[in-house]
């Protein structure tokens, strides 16, 4: 029979793995719980955080396609990242030149 554990208990794995960085592996030790368990609760705790509505535990094509949402925006949040340190890099660049006074 599975085990049911609090709300809490679930919140504060996800905050070690989340917020404190820890591996799943190592919260998964520590706490005694299976890593598939961990998992599924980071992954709603990620969903719920960007405003989706996590799917059913049952529903497979649901989660499949939730999961390809969760990499893709992980995927747009890098090349947004990207993005912005090479415009604010190419704006120092044209500061730098522009600033040179010619004789």
């Amino acid at each position: 029979m599975p085990v049911k554990f609090s709300e809490e208990f679930k919140r504060d794995a996800v905050a070690l793995v989340l917020a404190q960085g820890m591996s799943q592996k190592q919260v998964c030790a520590d706490l005694g719980i299976s890593k598939s368990a961990l998992q599924a609760w980071v992954r709603n705790a990620e969903l719920s955080g960007r405003g989706i509505v996590p799917a059913a535990s049952g529903d497979g094509v649901a989660q499949r396609e939730q999961a390809k949402m969760l990499k893709r925006i992980r995927e747009l949040e890098m090349e947004n990242e990207i993005l912005r340190r090479a415009a604010a890099y190419l704006s120092q660049a044209n500061l730098k030149i522009g600033s040179a006074s010619p004789k």
